[in-house]
């Protein structure tokens, strides 16, 4: 998303949603009318507007339209008062930068090795695995224990020093995810994610109670409102909430000091671009509840990194002794090289993963 002062001030943000990026673009196209003509600068009651004013309003594709627009308007404001947008945010309260960890999923026990010596000589101190296939509401034990011994290779191989994190993607039932669970408390993990589908408070709960791991999830959750319950709950121990469907860094904070009264911790997601990813660095780094940042980035550099950083001018998804660095540019601080952005045009929206169970049910991804 690019906003432009009457100044010549250029904003940037990042408008999309996984499945539906098109929906975004045409939406993010009927906002038009509420930014020309207003002041850059009152961030918040052009959210308001955008928000109150859709009237059909917390949906994936509103909100994720008001991020990207939201974040291009912090973008500005950090450049108009010279200053990078964390620091107007009240931050940092870590200099050295956002601590984050990238993904493990699938990987071999000599692969895991390779990464462990990696991640030592890089100052990595977290990563992300996944469980392997795909669970009924009540699963068979081969598959269960198969998912145990998926994450017990990733203590065994990684050692003690190094924090782990476990995503269920929502493809476990409350009994299923509580008999994994279990299993793998010895394992001390930093937390296991989404063991059910995020909008079953009830049954989240359910897990946490049988639990002494922490547990997270938050991803997809759109506007500030729609974590409440879980914050009010006390259901979960960390919010993942993803600054591109909640509403931009505007709600993104919201959440995170509603999340801090409550004594729950962040761990942003971060999975689509590099923009997006460097707006929730500028609200990490501002936040006392912020434990580490998600970006799907594997420990070795890949394409994707290495386009991004042609668009941006440097490794904007790298992490510099474990942690992603901290710019004392104004705004997001960076400026988009628009000739290497057009040389990856839009393709179109990109269809969301379809999978099923082996009776040809419908499975979580």
């Amino acid at each position: 998303v690019k906003v432009e002062t009457n100044q010549g001030l250029i904003g940037w943000g990042e408008g999309t949603l996984e499945g539906k990026a098109g929906a975004v673009m045409a939406c993010i196209n009927d906002f038009r009318d509420f930014l020309i003509g207003a002041d850059p600068m009152q961030v918040e009651h052009i959210w308001q507007s955008m928000y109150v004013h859709s009237f059909y309003r917390a949906g994936p594709v509103i909100g994720s339209a008001i991020s990207g627009i939201d974040q291009a308007l912090w973008d500005i404001r950090g450049k108009a008062l010279g200053m990078p947008v964390y620091k107007l945010l009240g931050g940092p309260f870590d200099p050295r930068g956002v601590r984050g960890y990238y993904h493990v999923d699938g990987a071999s026990r000599e692969r895991l090795a390779q990464i462990r010596q990696t991640a030592h000589e890089q100052g990595i101190t977290c990563v992300k695995g996944g469980i392997p296939g795909y669970y009924e509401w009540i699963e068979r034990r081969p598959k269960i224990d198969r998912a145990i011994k998926s994450i017990q290779l990733l203590r065994e191989t990684l050692g003690p020093d190094i924090d782990i994190a476990v995503d269920f993607h929502a493809k476990t039932s409350p009994s299923v995810a509580s008999v994994i669970i279990k299993e793998i408390e010895p394992l001390n993990l930093l937390f296991v994610e989404e063991p059910c589908p995020p909008e079953n408070v009830q049954a989240m709960a359910k897990i946490a109670r049988r639990s002494t791991t922490p547990i997270a999830t938050g991803e997809r959750l759109i506007a500030s409102y729609g974590c409440r319950e879980l914050i009010e709950m006390g259901v979960i121990d960390i919010l993942q909430t993803d600054i591109n469907h909640v509403g931009g860094i505007t709600a993104l904070w919201k959440v995170a000091a509603t999340a801090n009264v409550s004594s729950i911790s962040m761990a942003p997601h971060a999975c689509e671009g590099p923009i997006g990813g460097l707006a929730t660095i500028h609200v990490d780094a501002a936040v006392p509840n912020f434990v580490v940042q998600e970006i799907c980035g594997q420990v070795q550099r890949t394409t994707t990194d290495k386009i991004w950083e042609e668009w941006l001018g440097f490794p904007a998804m790298r992490m510099v002794d474990g942690r992603f660095p901290l710019s004392e540019k104004p705004g997001l601080g960076f400026e988009l090289s628009e000739a290497s952005l057009a040389k990856y045009p839009f393709g179109g929206t990109r269809p969301m993963a379809r999978v099923f169970h082996d009776d040809g049910s419908v499975a979580e991804w």
